[in-house]
C-alpha cells in the first residue's frame, strides 16, 4: 500500500505533537480533546506512523511521541481499525526497526509488540521469521532494532511462543539467540541474554535442550565489561538457581564468589546480584554451600543496607519537621481490605495436653489464603520517589532469610559487625546497624536473648535520636523484638518502650509518626490485655494524633486504633474511654463522602471498636448501621446498572460493600441481641441474599460471616429465609476459595444450632461436601477446624441422619479438634460426636485411639459433657474386655495414658 499525507493535515498533527510537549495543563487538555476528535478519521493513524518513520526533518522526541500516541490508539481502538491501515502500520514499523536513531528503533519495537499483543502473534505469521532474519543483517541498526523488538515480544508472550498453535518458534529462536552471546556489541549481547532469560522460570522445553550451552555462555559473559550484560547474567543465574540447581552445583563455589563481587557493584547490578542470596536461602543446599562464604557475605549485606546519598535526598533525610506539609494524594498507596474470616484459637499444648482459652476468634486473615505474610521490607522507607525495591531493602531481606537458615550460627559473624555499626558516630552507619538488628530478629531470636537486656534500653534511647531516619528505623526494629519485651517485667522494658513510642507517634516528622504507629500496632498485638492499665494514656495520645496527622498517617492511625480494640476487647468499654475515642472517629465518619476510599480503613477500625465496646457502642450504632446498609444498596444498584448497560455505567468498587458487610458483622457480634431493632426496620435480609450470590469471592466471604453473626444475634429474622440461604451455603462449600468455604461452613454450623431438628432436610445438601473437605489432605488448618465443628453440630441436632457416615470422618474429626482451646463451639461439636457414637458405636471402633486423644484435649469440659465422654470411654473398655483394653492402651503415648487416667478415671 502506498499512502501519501496531505500537507495541511501533516502540519496540523505536527503542531499538536509540539503542543502536547507543553507543561501547561490547559494546553495538555485541549490537545487531548483534539486527539480524541482526530481518532474519528481512519487515516489519522497513517499520519502518525508517517511522522514516526518518514519525517526525518522533525526532531526525534516529536517523532517518537507520534509513535507512542499511535501505540495507545492501537491498544484502545485496535480491533476497529481497517485491516489495510494495520497492514500499512506493520510494514512501516518493520522498516523503521533499522532507523539510524536508537529512540525511533525502540519506538517501532514498542509498536510491533503492541500490535502482536492486540491481534495475537498467530495473526501476524511472518513477524517472527522476519525479525529472526533481520538479526543476521550486516547493518548494525537493523540487527539491534530487531533484537529490541524480540526482547519485548519474549517478555510479553513467553507462553504463546512455546505453543503448538505457532508451531513452536522457540525451537529456532533459542539456538539463534545463543549465537549472539559473543557478538561484538554489548547491547546485542545483553538483548540475547534478556530474551533467553524469559524462558527459564517456566522450564521451557526448547531452552532445556540447550541448557548446558546457555550456562556455559553465561559464565563466559560473567566478566563482561558492560553493565547491562552483567545485570542480565546475574538475573539469569538467579532464575537458574530456582529451576535447575543440579546443573549449577558443580560451579556453585565460583558462582557464589562471583555474586559476592557483583553484590558490591556500584550500579544496579548489585541489586540483581543481591536477589541471588534471597533465592539461595530457599534452597535445601544453602547451609552446606554458603557456610564457608558467610564471613565475607555478611559484612557485604550489612554495607548494602546503608542509605546512599541519593536515597537520603529523595527521602528528605535532612528535613526533620514536616508534619505541617499536606501529603500529595499520589503518595498514598491503595489499601486492600482483608475480609473477615472465622477462625479458632488453638491451644498452646499441641500434644494430648491442651491449654485453656477463650471463645472462637475472629481474625482479619488474608482472602483465600490460610495466612498472608506481609513483607516487612516492602513498606520500609516507603516513598513513592524511591524505587519500590532497592539494594537496601534487598540486602535487609537477604540478611533476614539467611538468619532464618543459619539461626544462631549466624551470630559469631554478625555480633562483631553489629557492635561496630550500632554505636557508630556516623548516623548513616548507626542506622544500618539498627536495621540489621531488626532484620535478624526472627531467625536469631534465641541467640539474641542474652544481649537484649542491654540492647533494648539502647534502642529505646535511640527513639529520641536527633535524626528522623534513625528514629523511624528504631521503631521498626523494636517492633521486631516486641514479643520478648512483653514477656519481661513491665516496669523494666514495656513501660519505657510504650512511653517513648507514644511520644514518637506525636513526632514532628511524618515518617517517624508512620513508623511509630505501625510499631505500636505490633506491640498491641503482642501485649493484648497487658495494655489495659495504660489504656487512658494510650488513648489520649492516639486521639491527640487525630488532630495532628496529615492524610496518609491518618489511615495508619485508624489501623492502630482498630488493633488496640482487637487486643483489649471489652476493657475498652468504659465511659471515659468511649468519650475520648468516639467523637473524633464519628467526626471523621461524618466528613467522609460515600464514595471516599478513606471509608475503608475507618470502617475496619469502627468494626473492631464496635466488637470491643459491645453495648458501649449503642449510642453510635444507628447512623453507622444505616450508612452500611446504604453503601451495600448503592454498590448493588451500581453493579446491576453496569451489568445491564456496560457502556453507560462503570463497575462499582465492591470494596465499599465488603467493608460495610464486615462492619455490620462487627456490630452484630458486639451488640448481640441489641441489633435486633435495627435489623427489623431494614432490608438487610434481601441485601444479604444478593451479596451471598455475588460473583466476587470476597463479597460472598463477608456475607457468610455476617449471616453467621446475625444467626447468633437475632435468629428470628434469619429463620424465614433459611430455605433460600442454605442451598447457597451448600453451593459455596468449595475449598478452591478457602475463606469463602470457611465462612460458609461456619455459618452452616451456627444455623444448625438454632434450627435444631429442622436442619434435617438440609443435611443431604451439605454433609457430603463437608466430609470431602475434612478428608482432603490439602485443606488448611482453619478450614479443617471449622468443618469438624460444623459436622459435630450437625450430628448434635440430627444424629440419626449424620451418624451412619461416622466412619468416613471420625479420625480426621478427632485430629482437627484436639488442638483447639475449650470453647462453646468445641463443646457443641463434642456433644454431637457423643450423640453420633451412641447411635452408631461401630463407626468409631477402628479409630478409637483418636477419639481417646481428642477427649484428652479438654482442659475443663462442662460436667455433663465430661460424663458423656467418660461413659463412652468406659463403655468401650467394658465392650472389649480387660485384656484387649490393656493391649489397646499399650499403644498410647505415656502422656495420653496419664491424662485419661486423671480426667476420666480409666
Amino acid at each position: 500500500m502506498t499512502w501519501e499525507p496531505q500537507p495541511d493535515g501533516l502540519n496540523q498533527i505536527i503542531t499538536l505533537l509540539k503542543q502536547s510537549q507543553s507543561t501547561d495543563n490547559t494546553i495538555q487538555r485541549a490537545v487531548q480533546m483534539k486527539l480524541e476528535e482526530l481518532n474519528q478519521y481512519p487515516d489519522f493513524n497513517n499520519y502518525l506512523i508517517y511522522v514516526l518513520t518518514k519525517l526525518t526533518s522533525q526532531d526525534e522526541p516529536t517523532r517518537s511521541l507520534s509513535g507512542l500516541i499511535l501505540k495507545n490508539n492501537i491498544r484502545i481502538h485496535g480491533t476497529h481499525l481497517q485491516p489495510a491501515i494495520i497492514e500499512y502500520i506493520k510494514q512501516e514499523c518493520l522498516m523503521a526497526l533499522g532507523d539510524p536513531s536508537p529512540l525511533i528503533r525502540a519506538t517501532a519495537g514498542i509498536l510491533i509488540t503492541t500490535i502482536a499483543n492486540k491481534g495475537g502473534l498467530q495473526n501476524w505469521p511472518e513477524l517472527l521469521p522476519t525479525l529472526c532474519d533481520m538479526l543476521d543483517s550486516q547493518d548494525y541498526s537493523v540487527c539491534e532494532g530487531a533484537f529490541g523488538a524480540l526482547q519485548k515480544i519474549c517478555e510479553d508472550s513467553a507462553d504463546t511462543l512455546d505453543s503448538s498453535a505457532l508451531n513452536r518458534p522457540l525451537n529456532i529462536m533459542i539456538p539463534k539467540f545463543l549465537q549472539f552471546f559473543r557478538h561484538s556489541s554489548p547491547k546485542i549481547r545483553s538483548n540475547a541474554i534478556a530474551c533467553i532469560n524469559q524462558f527459564i522460570i517456566n522450564r521451557t522445553q526448547a531452552l532445556m535442550v540447550h541448557i548446558d550451552t546457555f550456562i556455559e555462555n553465561l559464565f563466559h559473559l560473567s566478566s563482561d565489561e558492560d553493565r547491562e550484560v552483567r545485570k542480565n547474567v546475574c538475573r539469569g543465574l538467579v532464575m537458574l538457581l530456582e529451576v535447575c540447581m543440579d546443573r549449577l552445583m558443580p560451579h556453585m563455589n565460583s558462582i557464589i564468589e562471583y555474586m559476592l563481587i557483583r553484590t558490591q557493584d556500584s550500579d544496579e547490578t548489585s541489586l540483581e546480584a543481591c536477589e541471588f542470596w534471597l533465592t539461595l536461602a530457599e534452597q535445601t543446599i544453602c547451609k552446606e554451600v554458603l557456610t564457608p562464604h558467610l564471613p565475607r557475605l555478611v559484612p557485604v549485606l550489612v554495607r548494602g543496607m546503608k542509605y546512599c546519598d541519593i536515597d537520603i535526598i529523595i527521602l528528605k533525610g535532612d528535613v526533620e519537621e514536616d508534619e505541617m506539609i499536606p501529603d500529595r494524594e499520589e503518595d498514598i498507596k491503595p489499601r486492600f481490605h482483608k475480609s473477615r474470616t472465622h477462625t479458632q484459637k488453638s491451644s498452646s499444648g499441641a500434644s494430648a495436653v491442651g491449654s485453656g482459652g477463650d471463645g472462637a476468634a475472629r481474625s482479619m486473615e488474608g482472602n483465600d489464603d490460610d495466612e498472608v505474610i506481609d513483607d516487612p521490607y516492602d513498606d520500609m522507607d516507603d516513598d513513592s520517589n524511591l524505587s519500590d525495591w532497592n539494594l537496601r531493602k534487598c540486602s535487609a531481606a537477604a540478611l533476614d532469610v539467611l538468619a532464618n537458615v543459619f539461626k544462631d550460627d549466624f551470630l559469631p559473624i554478625l555480633l562483631p559487625i553489629l557492635k561496630e555499626t550500632l554505636f557508630h558516630q556516623e548516623w548513616v552507619i548507626k542506622e544500618s546497624g539498627i536495621l540489621a538488628l531488626g532484620a535478624i530478629a526472627e531467625g536469631c531470636m534465641n541467640g539474641m536473648i542474652p544481649h537484649l537486656p542491654e540492647l533494648i534500653p539502647y534502642l529505646i534511647a535511640c527513639l529520641s535520636d536527633k535524626k528522623a531516619l534513625v528514629r523511624s528505623i528504631t521503631c521498626w526494629t523494636l517492633s521486631r523484638y516486641a514479643h520478648w519485651v512483653v514477656s519481661q517485667p513491665h516496669d523494666q522494658y514495656l513501660k519505657p518502650l510504650m512511653e517513648e513510642l507514644l511520644k514518637r507517634i506525636l513526632d514532628a516528622n511524618k515518617r517517624v509518626q508512620e513508623a511509630a504507629c505501625s510499631a505500636f500496632a505490633t506491640l498491641e498485638e503482642e501485649a493484648c490485655t497487658e495494655l489495659v492499665p495504660y489504656l487512658g494514656f494510650i488513648l489520649k495520645t492516639l486521639v491527640f494524633a487525630f488532630g495532628k496527622y496529615q492524610h496518609k498517617n491518618l489511615l495508619i492511625l485508624y489501623d492502630a486504633i482498630g488493633t488496640l480494640a482487637d487486643s483489649v476487647g471489652h476493657h475498652l468499654n468504659k465511659p471515659e474511654y468511649i468519650n475520648m475515642l468516639m467523637p473524633p472517629l464519628i467526626q471523621k465518619w461524618n466528613m467522609l463522602k460515600d464514595e471516599d476510599k478513606d471509608l475503608f480503613p475507618l470502617l475496619e477500625c469502627l468494626s473492631s471498636v464496635a466488637t470491643a465496646l459491645q453495648s458501649g457502642f449503642l449510642p453510635y450504632c444507628e447512623p453507622v448501621y444505616r450508612r452500611c446498609i446504604s453503601l451495600i444498596q448503592q454498590t448493588l444498584n451500581q453493579d446491576l446498572a453496569s451489568t445491564t448497560s456496560p457502556g453507560q455505567y462503570e463497575q462499582p468498587d465492591k470494596d465499599f460493600m465488603i467493608v460495610a458487610l464486615d462492619l455490620l458483622s462487627g456490630l452484630a457480634e458486639g451488640l448481640d441481641g441489641h441489633i435486633e431493632s435495627l435489623v427489623v426496620s431494614s432490608n438487610i435480609m434481601q441485601l444479604l441474599y444478593q451479596c451471598m450470590q455475588d460473583s466476587m469471592p470476597e463479597v460472598r466471604q463477608s456475607s457468610f460471616a455476617l449471616l453467621g453473626d446475625l444467626t447468633k444475634a437475632c435468629f428470628q429474622h434469619v429463620h424465614p429465609h433459611i430455605a433460600d440461604f442454605l442451598p447457597i451455603l451448600g453451593h459455596n462449600l468449595n475449598p478452591e476459595y478457602i475463606s469463602v468455604c470457611n465462612n460458609a461452613t461456619w455459618a452452616i454450623g451456627e444455623i444448625s444450632i438454632k434450627l435444631m431438628e429442622d436442619t434435617k432436610p438440609y443435611i443431604p445438601i451439605v454433609l457430603t461436601q463437608l466430609i470431602e473437605i475434612i478428608n482432603n489432605t490439602n485443606t488448611p488448618k482453619t478450614l479443617l477446624e471449622n468443618t469438624a465443628i460444623t459436622i459435630g453440630r450437625l450430628g448434635l441436632v440430627c444424629p440419626v441422619e449424620v451418624a451412619p457416615s461416622l466412619q468416613q470422618f471420625v479420625r480426621q474429626w478427632c485430629s482437627s479438634l484436639r488442638n483447639i482451646r475449650d470453647n462453646e463451639e468445641k463443646d457443641s461439636a463434642f456433644r454431637g460426636m457423643c450423640q453420633m457414637i451412641t447411635v452408631n458405636p461401630v463407626g468409631v471402633v477402628a479409630d478409637f485411639i483418636f477419639f481417646c486423644d481428642a477427649a484428652a484435649s479438654w482442659m475443663n469440659p462442662k460436667k455433663d459433657l465430661h460424663e458423656m465422654l467418660q461413659k463412652i470411654l468406659h463403655g468401650f473398655k467394658m465392650q472389649v474386655g480387660e485384656e484387649n483394653w490393656s493391649r489397646f492402651v499399650e499403644q498410647f503415648p505415656p502422656q495420653l495414658s496419664e491424662r485419661l487416667a486423671v480426667m476420666y478415671n480409666i
